[in-house]
């Protein structure tokens, strides 16, 4: 137990203070809580209550959640470009006040189109004050502890999941409309003092990635050579950028079907009730919160890509095994499949960009990915809404996006490391030399 300690400590504070990458970790949980509990994570409770006052169909509600995702996906280069050369600190704040006053707009919603504008606006400060703007500062500031990095940071928005069924609780005491209001607030009061905590990379503050000091000889040869990094343009020439760029979508196809559809399958399907729903969501969140420390750990040590592959199979066990439940033993191993499954993957995706093309231009990348990852984001829902408006249940939808994460399995495993252009092969063995 001390030789384990003694590691951890080592990692933590590698040169005996406490790295300042860790602070980073720990306030870019504390946002992604806040993006959890109040929208991702929440959004089947808010869909549940506004069909029940505006008598909406399923598919028009999903439609926002669809809507904000393609506004965030072709938002996601310029984005990128963005956080690439001013920073992840300045985006951050604009994106945290914009995801407040939606909400607060949010609350005042009467019509349909008042309810689509307000959500692209929740989307918009959400992308820009959130994950991917996140990862920039993350990437930049660990590299052999990426992975545990990443899944530390993404705890956040597990424990919003288990945070839900007291928001639904919040819902349930006050109505939609105050706990809309309610939650914009807590956004700017909470999110823009933590998002004041993020920086870009750490040599611009005289530290290193991981916080470990290099040999002197080390560090002299990184002054001179030329990072070994990938250009977005470089990256996009590659196989193994669209390779994963199109799993990530595939996962995101049942991720997101869930996220929106999952409490009202529960209560429509199951006769759950919301507060039951709730307590399936944060059992679901458990098991991502697990799957997201042994994502961390397995990362660091082990193929990636391979991880990867078994958690999409997880996504498309657990989604037909709820598709077809009739007792709670079955939504529960759905819980375990599907949270397992993402919550090991969530910090894989991004530590396996990192690891292929580098940080550099990781923004950039990650923003053109984003834009073949939110064809999946998008239309999930779109797609458990309509086949459920048509057949009266989510069953045939849910099993269709089932293969189609095992579909995804495939991709993953065929994402192969790419090799670095010959041109910045040669400037790298010409500056060592």
């Amino acid at each position: 137990m001390s030789n384990f300690l003694q590691r951890v400590d080592a990692v933590i504070r590698p040169r005996g203070k406490v790295f300042y990458g860790w602070w980073i970790v720990s306030a870019a949980g504390g946002v992604q809580w806040l993006a959890a509990v109040l929208w991702m994570q929440s959004y089947g409770a808010y869909m549940v209550l506004l069909q029940e006052e505006f008598g909406w169909s399923k598919a028009l509600v999903a439609g926002a959640f669809a809507l904000a995702r393609v506004e965030s996906g072709i938002l996601g280069p310029l984005q990128g470009w963005l956080v690439d050369r001013f920073g992840p600190r300045v985006i951050l704040t604009i994106g945290t006040v914009i995801f407040g006053v939606g909400f607060m707009l949010f609350s005042r919603v009467e019509s349909l189109l008042d309810f689509y504008l307000c959500f692209v606006l929740i989307a918009l400060g959400s992308s820009l004050g959130g994950f991917a703007t996140l990862m920039v500062s993350l990437v930049s500031w660990f590299s052999r502890h990426r992975s545990k990095a990443v899944a530390l940071s993404q705890l956040g928005f597990s424990i919003g999941g288990l945070s839900v069924p007291l928001l639904i609780l919040l819902l349930e005491a006050v109505g939609w409309r105050t706990t809309a209001l309610l939650s914009g607030l807590l956004v700017l009061a909470m999110g823009l003092p933590l998002v004041q905590l993020i920086r870009h990379r750490p040599e611009d503050y005289g530290e290193v990635a991981d916080g470990e000091m290099q040999p002197e000889e080390d560090a002299t040869a990184a002054t001179v050579a030329p990072r070994r990094d990938f250009t977005a343009r470089q990256a996009m020439r590659t196989s193994a950028f669209w390779l994963i760029s199109f799993g990530h979508a595939l996962a995101l196809l049942t991720v997101s079907a869930v996220m929106v559809h999952l409490v009202p399958h529960l209560t429509e399907g199951l006769d759950y009730t919301l507060g039951q729903a709730g307590l399936v969501i944060a059992l679901l969140t458990g098991f991502q919160l697990v799957g997201q420390l042994s994502g961390g750990y397995l990362g660091d040590r082990f193929n990636k890509r391979v991880i990867c592959a078994f958690c999409m199979v997880a996504h498309a066990a657990g989604l037909l095994i709820v598709a077809f439940a009739d007792s709670f033993a079955m939504v529960a191993a759905f819980a375990a499949l599907h949270g397992l499954g993402w919550g090991t993957r969530g910090p894989l995706m991004v530590a396996l960009r990192a690891d292929y093309f580098g940080a550099t231009s990781f923004g950039t990348i990650m923003g053109f990915s984003s834009l073949i990852v939110m064809l999946g984001m998008s239309a999930g829902p779109i797609f458990a809404g309509i086949m459920a408006d048509i057949y009266g249940d989510y069953q045939l939808g849910f099993a269709v996006l089932a293969g189609l994460s095992l579909a995804g399995s495939l991709c993953f495993l065929a994402a192969t490391p790419p090799s670095l252009p010959e041109s910045v092969v040669r400037k790298v063995q010409a500056a060592r030399i």
